[in-house]
């Protein structure tokens, strides 16, 4: 038995679709009801008996910090993808992600030991590797994380999810850990996740900066995660990046897919400066979470680059080229729209 954290989102919504094509029995939980509609539009993608594949799938409501909930569910599971996150860079939201992404993270590892789960498949984040101080030096697994950084919200809940894993191992669990980049896929297109930029792009994105962003299709995501999962490999972590693009080419690849103008003017590091700190008045008066805070500005712009050698030498794997990627998920935006 096979057991699926996350899978009302991106990630978890295409691992399910591919998982249900084998002949694996298949468990997955959910929080709410409503988006359990849009892991069929992402069924939608791969099949026409759509019903046939998402009814192999047994749904539990359940939720990674409710620990008498997860219980229930893991009776008979051998293998655990734990996929559930929460994603923002809000700071003011520090709480809910260390509770969500380090608690929620301990909870399933705790239960996978006590369940005798035989292999677990964590899905972290290049946030949670270290940074190098030469910014021409491509960041590796083996990168040292600075816990005395400008560390993001967001990169501590990670990296301190990812303690919890290791600690894991420790006691007996064997488990695999993929960091992934900025992950590009169909299907979602509201929120925090990147389906957000196919849509700030289509209504007419008017900035670029000169930054370097990683980038990589959720269809590499999750084939590494399952060929991991059926491998003898363990107790290692990989980092999951297609190609380092700036992000000026990124906006205009997209924009050029999806046929709409492409942004024309770079955004200097005096006018995010002011950005993210009217966003911060925005949240004060009206409550609403960040949109754009001092990290993210800082990280837009930065020079940062991944080397993803470990598991292109490992599986020998071959990435997705990100044009081919921006083409079909603008083709299933426009779509969807």
């Amino acid at each position: 038995m096979i057991l699926v954290t996350g899978g009302t989102g991106l990630v978890g919504a295409h691992l399910l679709a591919h998982l249900t094509q084998t002949e694996s029995r298949i468990r997955a939980i959910y929080r709410t009801s409503e988006k359990l509609e849009t892991v069929k539009t992402v069924f939608g993608y791969y099949f026409e008996d759509v019903s046939y594949f998402y009814d192999k799938i047994e749904w539990h409501k359940a939720d990674v910090i409710d620990v008498p909930s997860l219980e229930k569910v893991f009776p008979e599971v051998t293998h655990v993808y734990h996929v559930a996150a929460l994603i923002t860079f809000d700071p003011k939201l520090f709480e809910n992600l260390r509770k969500v992404n380090i608690e929620g993270t301990a909870n399933m590892v705790n239960l996978s030991i006590a369940y005798g789960v035989k292999k677990f498949c964590f899905v972290s984040s290049i946030a949670a590797i270290g940074e190098n101080t030469d910014p021409t030096i491509p960041i590796t697994e083996e990168t040292h994380w600075n816990a005395e950084a400008d560390n993001s919200v967001y990169a501590i809940s990670k990296y301190g999810s990812e303690m919890e894993v290791w600690r894991g191992s420790q006691e007996g669990l064997d488990m695999v850990i993929v960091n992934p980049a900025i992950i590009l896929g169909a299907g979602f297109w509201r929120g925090g996740g990147s389906g957000s930029l196919f849509r700030k792009i289509d209504k007419g994105l008017k900035y670029y900066t000169k930054g370097i962003l990683s980038y990589v299709d959720v269809l590499d995501v999750v084939s590494v995660m399952i060929q991991l999962m059926k491998s003898d490999i363990k107790n290692q972590r990989f980092i999951l990046v297609a190609e380092n693009w700036t992000v000026e080419k990124f906006s205009k690849t997209t924009a050029k897919a999806l046929q709409v103008q492409a942004p024309k003017k770079e955004a200097s590091s005096f006018l995010l400066g002011i950005a993210w700190r009217m966003d911060w008045w925005r949240q004060f008066f009206t409550g609403k979470y960040r949109r754009l805070t001092r990290l993210t500005a800082k990280s837009i712009q930065s020079k940062t680059t991944y080397d993803n050698s470990k598991i292109k030498e490992t599986l020998n794997f071959t990435f997705t080229p990100m044009e081919e990627t921006i083409a079909r998920v603008s083709k299933r935006y426009k779509e969807n729209k």
